[in-house]
C-alpha cells in the first residue's frame, strides 16, 4: 500500500472517530452503546419521503416515516397506520381504518401543549396529494397512476378508488412515497422539509452535518410494541456517515467503529469471503454474515432504437447471452454471492420465477449465430459498445474476453454512475449495464419495463422494446386478480423477453449483510431495506 494511501487512511480514520465521538454528545455516555452506526457511501440530497427514490434515501426515511400499510420480511403485507382494510367485489375500492394511537414526532407547530397530534385520515389525503401536486415535483408521482380519487370519510377512515384493478396496489402503498406526513409542518419548512423531517416512525429527526454525520434518536411515543410488551424501537439512537470511498469503510467496520456492511464491494470481497462465499476465518469470531435473495435482476440492456445494426440484431443479442458462463462469473468474480440468470427477468422469490429456460452456456451456438450474422449483414468486424461504472468493470472485462474467443468484439464506456443512469434514460448508450431492483413486491415491478407505453423518460423501458403480444398479455394480466392466473401471464410475458433478447440476464442479486457480533435483530428482506426498529445492540 502506498505511503499516501496510507495517509488517506490514518485520516480518515481521526476524522471519523472525531465524527464517532461528536455523536455521542447527542446521546448520554451510558447509553452510547446503543447507538446502531452505519455508512453511506453516496449522499442522501434529502430526508422528504415524497423524494425517497433510492436505498440511501429509503434507509432514513424508513426510520422517520410511517404509511398505511407495510412488509414484513417475507414480503406479506402487515397493517401499520391501518389496523384494517378492506377491498372492494370488484376490486376497485380499498376501505382502510386507521388507528388511534399514532402520533407525529413532536414540533412546535402542531401549537398543543404536547407539541404533538394524533395522525388522521386527512393527512393521507394531504400526503397523496403532494405526490401529484407540480409544485413539489415528486418523482414518485408515478404510484397515483392507478388512483382514480381517494378520500376521508371521517378522522379514521380512508379511502381509495383505482381507475381499473391493480392486483399489486397494496404493495405499491408500502412504498416510502406514500407515507404520511403534516400539512402545519411542511407549510411552514416547505422545501426544507427535507432537512426538517417530522414523520411518525421509530426514530426521529435530531440533526444533519450535509455529507458529514446524520443523527437520528429515538422516538419514545412510537406505537408499536414487541410480542412482550415493550415499546419499540431498542436502539437509543442511529447515526450516520457518509465516507464516500468503500476501502475506508471496510476499515471502520473491522475496527468496529461501524456496525455493518451492506453489499459485496471489489475492495474487500476478498479479504471478507472465500472463493466459495464463506467467511474468513479471521473475523468469523468479530462478525456475522448473512445471505439471503434479493428481489433485483442486474442485466445488460440494448437500446433497440439505436441506428446501430449490431444492436438491431437479434442474431447477435442472443448470440452475447449464450457466449459467456454465468456460473463462472459469479463463482470468480462475485466469490458465489448471486444465482446465475439462466431464466427470465424475473428474479428469484417473485410468482413466475424459473418456470422458463433462460440462456445457458453455449460457446458454439454463440460463435455460429456470430457467423450467420456476418454472412447475413457483410460485417467481417461486429462490435458491440457497452456503458458501465466502475464497479461492474470486471463483469463486463469478462464478458468482454469471453464474446470475443466468439468473433465479436465489445468496447466498454465506463463512466460515473450519474452519467450513466442520464445516457441510459436518454437513449445515448447503444447497450447499459443496469440493475433492477423492485419498488414493490410484484412481477409487474419487472415486466413494466418492456410495456411499449412506459419508453424513457415517460417509463422505466430503458430498451424501447416493443411487442403488439408483449403489451396485450401485460394489459391483461393487470386485471386478474387471481394469482395463479396472473402468474400464467407473467411466465408468457417473460418468455417473449427470453426469446427477443432485448436485454442479457447476468444475475440475480443476493442481499449480504456483515454485522458485528453484538448486533442483532437486523433480519434481512429481499428489497434489502434497513428495517432497524427490532434491532439489539450488545455491550462489547
Amino acid at each position: 500500500m502506498s505511503t499516501f494511501k496510507n495517509y488517506f487512511l490514518i485520516v480518515v480514520s481521526i476524522q471519523l472517530v472525531l465524527l464517532v465521538f461528536s455523536c455521542s454528545s447527542d446521546i448520554s455516555e451510558n447509553k452510547d452503546h446503543l447507538v446502531f452506526r452505519y455508512n453511506e457511501q453516496y449522499q442522501i440530497s434529502t430526508l422528504d419521503p415524497a423524494f425517497a427514490r433510492n436505498p440511501q434515501i429509503i434507509w432514513p426515511t424508513n426510520q422517520l416515516f410511517n404509511g398505511l400499510v407495510q412488509l414484513d420480511d417475507n414480503l406479506n403485507i402487515q397493517p401499520d397506520i391501518a389496523k384494517t382494510w378492506q377491498v372492494s367485489d370488484d376490486a376497485l375500492q380499498y376501505t382502510f381504518t386507521l388507528r388511534d394511537d399514532v402520533l407525529f414526532h413532536k414540533h412546535a407547530q402542531f401549537k398543543t401543549k404536547d407539541s404533538t397530534r394524533f395522525v388522521n385520515a386527512s393527512d393521507f389525503v394531504y400526503s397523496f396529494g403532494r405526490l401529484t401536486d407540480p409544485a413539489v415535483a415528486s418523482p414518485g408521482g408515478w404510484v397515483m397512476n392507478k388512483v382514480d380519487s381517494y378520500k376521508a370519510l371521517n378522522d379514521s377512515t380512508f379511502t381509495i378508488q383505482l381507475k381499473q384493478p391493480f392486483p399489486a396496489f397494496l404493495g405499491l402503498l408500502s412504498m416510502r412515497y406514500c407515507s404520511v406526513v403534516p400539512k402545519e409542518v411542511v407549510d411552514f419548512y416547505g422545501n426544507d422539509f427535507r432537512s426538517n423531517p417530522i414523520g411518525t416512525g421509530p426514530f426521529k429527526f435530531k440533526r444533519w452535518e450535509e455529507g458529514v454525520k446524520l443523527v437520528l434518536r429515538k422516538n419514545n411515543l412510537y406505537y408499536e410494541f414487541d410480542e412482550k410488551g415493550t415499546r419499540l424501537p431498542y436502539l437509543e439512537a442511529v447515526a450516520i456517515t457518509f465516507l464516500p470511498d468503500k476501502q475506508s469503510e471496510f476499515l471502520q467496520f473491522a475496527q468496529g467503529n461501524i456496525d455493518f456492511l451492506n453489499s459485496l464491494d471489489p475492495s474487500y470481497k476478498d479479504e471478507l469471503l472465500t472463493a466459495s462465499g464463506r467467511l474468513r476465518e479471521k473475523y468469523q469470531n468479530d462478525v456475522d454474515l448473512s445471505v439471503s435473495p434479493q428481489l433485483n435482476t442486474e442485466y445488460i440492456g440494448f437500446y433497440l432504437d439505436s441506428s446501430t445494426d449490431e444492436v438491431q440484431s437479434e442474431l447477435l443479442r442472443k448470440a452475447v447471452n449464450y457466449g459467456f458462463d454465468r456460473q463462472k462469473m459469479i463463482t470468480y468474480l462475485r466469490n458465489g454471492i448471486g444465482e446465475p440468470a439462466e431464466h427470465g427477468f424475473i428474479p428469484m422469490g417473485l410468482p413466475g420465477f424459473d418456470y422458463i429456460q433462460g440462456y445457458a452456456y453455449n460457446p458454439k451456438l454463440s460463435r455460429k449465430l456470430i457467423k450467420q450474422y456476418k454472412k447475413e449483414s457483410g460485417n467481417m468486424d461486429p462490435m458491440i459498445s457497452i456503458g458501465t461504472n466502475s464497479q461492474y468493470l470486471d463483469i463486463c472485462e469478462y464478458i468482454q474476453r469471453e464474446l470475443q474467443k466468439a468473433g465479436l468484439r465489445v468496447e466498454i464506456n465506463v463512466m460515473p454512475p450519474s452519467t450513466l443512469r442520464q445516457m441510459k434514460s436518454s437513449g445515448d448508450l447503444d447497450a447499459f449495464r443496469a440493475s433492477w431492483i423492485a419498488d414493490y413486491p410484484d412481477a409487474e415491478n419487472y415486466l413494466s419495463l418492456f410495456y411499449s407505453k412506459n419508453f424513457t423518460p415517460n417509463g422505466p423501458n430503458y430498451t424501447h422494446f416493443k411487442s403488439a403480444d408483449y403489451d396485450s398479455i401485460y394489459e391483461h394480466s393487470l386485471s386478474m386478480v387471481d394469482v395463479d392466473t396472473r402468474k400464467l401471464d407473467y411466465i408468457r410475458m417473460d418468455s417473449i423477453i427470453i426469446a427477443k433478447a432485448p436485454i442479457i440476464p447476468l444475475y440475480y442479486d443476493q442481499v449480504v449483510r456483515f454485522t458485528r457480533k453484538n448486533i442483532s435483530g437486523l433480519t434481512p428482506n429481499p428489497q434489502n431495506f434497513l428495517v432497524l426498529k427490532r434491532v439489539k445492540k450488545s455491550k462489547i
